[in-house]
């Protein structure tokens, strides 16, 4: 018996990374699942997007757990397309409990080097497409009276983020999405939540434009992106993996939260937790640099 027993679940950008992770440990809980995802390039964004065989591999998954799964070539940001996905799936499967608004992107760009066109398409994309979504799905749940709708946002929608101005400001637009459509469907019993990861480890953060940023030029590796990113956290570790993620998802899906709605839910490892001041993380490293160049007895500039 798992907590998604006899449940349906919609997920967006299901193809990889989070998306694939939610949907295959709902379908391990007993849901019966539906991915989307646009399965093509964005203009602007480099080419690291899932493919048509990404997503067919997240239906295999499922397939393999034992649980129907529809994998639905979709673009969030066109209305039609997603109101003919919700569609497809109320038709095969009768309902959908939950829904996990989970597709996004992530280009980094520095604002004296951010056009009109990049910024629109970061808002289209992770902001106004996942209204699209919900608004798609959301008269289903109002007429069933039931239903759960899950917005993956992010830590820089309440922390600054680096050369992430048109990321961050979609990411904290989501959450006041999400605050103010729990409001307006509470009466209907439909919940609304939000959960905002930090650095977990999908092709979002290791895409080859992400390494080269840490870097500060060609060539980055994971292993540039490894001090930085394990800096934003109180714990010891590097970055979250997807799962971790999707436990979170699964409880704000299941009747485990039934009587939570409106929240925002941090799975950051402590970084918006973080004191002020220099990461404790980059202070040890810091402080291991001092002794090592002591111990050289290397004067070295005051940082």
């Amino acid at each position: 018996m798992g907590c998604m027993d006899g449940k349906v679940a919609f997920i967006t950008g299901g193809a990889r990374g989070q998306g694939r992770s939610h949907a295959l440990l709902l379908a391990k809980e007993g849901a019966d699942v539906v991915v989307t995802d646009i399965c093509e390039p964005i203009p602007q964004v480099a080419p690291y997007n899932a493919t048509r065989e990404d997503l067919d591999e997240t239906r295999r998954l499922v397939d393999a757990l034992g649980r129907r799964c529809l994998a639905i070539k979709a673009d969030s940001r066109r209305s039609g397309e997603m109101k003919a996905a919700v569609d497809t799936a109320i038709a095969e499967f009768g309902k959908i409990d939950a829904l996990s608004v989970n597709h996004g992107i992530g280009p980094v760009s520095l604002w004296d080097q951010m056009s009109d066109e990049f910024f629109d398409m970061v808002i289209e994309n992770n902001l106004a497409a996942g209204w699209r979504t919900v608004k798609a799905v959301l008269p289903h749940m109002v007429e069933q009276r039931s239903g759960s709708v899950i917005f993956t946002a992010s830590v820089a929608a309440a922390r600054p983020q680096f050369a992430l101005s048109a990321y961050s400001a979609a990411k904290a637009g989501l959450v006041g999405l999400m605050g103010a459509l729990a409001s307006e469907v509470a009466p209907h019993s439909v919940r609304v939540n939000a959960v905002l990861p930090g650095s977990t480890a999908t092709p979002m953060l290791f895409n080859q434009d992400v390494l080269d940023a840490f870097k500060g030029g060609p060539g980055g590796t994971i292993e540039d992106v490894r001090f930085p990113s394990q800096a934003t956290f109180l714990l010891p570790i590097p970055w979250m993996e997807p799962d971790d993620i999707s436990q979170a998802v699964l409880f704000l899906a299941s009747d485990e939260s039934r009587h939570v709605t409106g929240i925002a839910m941090p799975v950051d490892g402590g970084t918006l937790a973080q004191p002020p001041g220099v990461p404790p993380t980059a202070a040890e490293r810091l402080g291991s640099l001092a002794a090592q160049l002591d111990e050289r007895q290397i004067l070295a500039e005051p940082l």
